[in-house]
């Protein structure tokens, strides 16, 4: 059949063959191509379903698979030598070892898009995970297919092995912030956005995650840039989570044969009058608290108002103006509010040495 053709169209049985498989290889990569299309365009139209995650795999399949069914058909075909015909296996070969690697990282990519899609705040860290995968099968394909061509490998790994070990030296704490950084953005302890205090005493907001390091602006508007290695080993109190409302003690002091129970009451109307007079930041629900705690104080009766903010920068505000109603209302109600001996060192001493001069003085007059 094969040399009737050829003298039908004046050519030789191998020049007849040699067209054949060259055109067979076209049509199939047409044919691949239009497959390709047609899948691409049903995964379009089947977007967030599981249809679209089984089309994407299937997607880039029909091209190297026919590319290899028609290098197959070829070698069957052609006449060729011994030593030509183990060169095409060997081809061959490469080429499936290629399409398979290319397909597992294909699921992988895939994988990390979609984990990237439903969580925003992983996408910093499925972006650089991709091109790891995708570098890490790309250079595990290429050594299978160069041991398959018989090409030795062992000079390559001694100088691999000897220039990666000054490499992780050099680039140790590079690495280290870079794993960190991965670290930070998969567990997300904190997230953009969040305000943060770390033991160090840093605090601020969190603007960005980057592979090396954490910025963070703080109250005044600054900007600190910390070490990732240094946020994967802080500990980190976050006052964004588990959600952005922050309570608050405030601590009220009063002297002693005060009563208790009135000065529990003044705390509330405070809190309460502060809210419906439009306190910016104070909430009103969960309701305000107050307890005798610590309690019994060296000079003084120690309570603790508790309110709840609704963010964290509104922490500060809420307080200073929380305090000046209370000391205005204690001044009205005639609660006296102590001196504070304990934190006036020397001079306190001094007046509780001179205060039985003073008391003798006036017994005297």
């Amino acid at each position: 059949m094969v040399v009737h053709l050829a003298r039908v169209l004046h050519l030789s049985p191998t020049v007849f063959l040699t067209l054949f498989f060259a055109a067979l290889v076209m049509v199939s990569l047409v044919v691949g191509f239009v497959l390709n299309r047609i899948i691409h365009y049903w995964t379009k139209k089947l977007a967030n379903t599981w249809g679209e995650l089984a089309l994407s795999l299937l997607e880039s399949l029909p091209i190297p698979l026919l590319f290899l069914w028609s290098i197959y058909v070829g070698m069957e075909i052609l006449p060729l030598s011994h030593k030509v015909e183990r060169l095409v296996s060997k081809l061959i070969f490469s080429l499936t070892i290629v399409a398979v690697f290319y397909f597992t990282a294909k699921v992988l990519v895939i994988f990390l898009r979609r984990l990237g899609q439903r969580n925003p705040g992983l996408e910093q860290a499925t972006n650089p995970a991709i091109l790891v995968v995708r570098g890490l099968f790309a250079i595990l394909a290429v050594i299978i297919v160069l041991e398959n061509l018989g090409i030795s490998l062992t000079a390559i790994w001694t100088t691999l092995g000897v220039g990666s070990v000054a490499i992780a030296l050099a680039l140790q704490e590079t690495l280290s912030n870079l794993f960190a950084g991965l670290y930070l953005l998969a567990d997300r302890p904190v997230s953009p956005g969040d305000y943060i205090r770390l033991d160090s005493g840093h605090e601020g907001y969190v603007i960005q995650i980057s592979w090396r390091s954490t910025r963070m602006r703080t109250q005044s508007n600054n900007i600190v840039f910390v070490p990732n290695s240094t946020m994967a080993k802080a500990v980190i109190t976050n006052y964004s989570l588990p959600e952005l409302m922050v309570s608050v003690g405030i601590p009220a002091r009063v002297a002693y044969g005060s009563d208790p129970r009135q000065v529990e009451k003044v705390l509330l109307d405070v809190a309460r009058e502060a809210a419906r007079d439009g306190l910016a930041g104070l909430l009103l629900a969960p309701p305000p608290s107050v307890n005798l705690n610590p309690g019994f104080g060296e000079s003084s009766l120690d309570f603790t108002l508790g309110v709840n903010v609704r963010r964290f920068e509104d922490l500060v505000p809420v307080q200073s103006e929380l305090r000046k109603r209370i000391l205005a209302r204690f001044a009205k109600e005639g609660i006296v509010v102590p001196f504070p001996t304990r934190t006036l060192g020397a001079d306190a001493a001094t007046l509780k040495s001179l205060q039985p001069v003073s008391s003798k003085l006036q017994a005297e007059e």
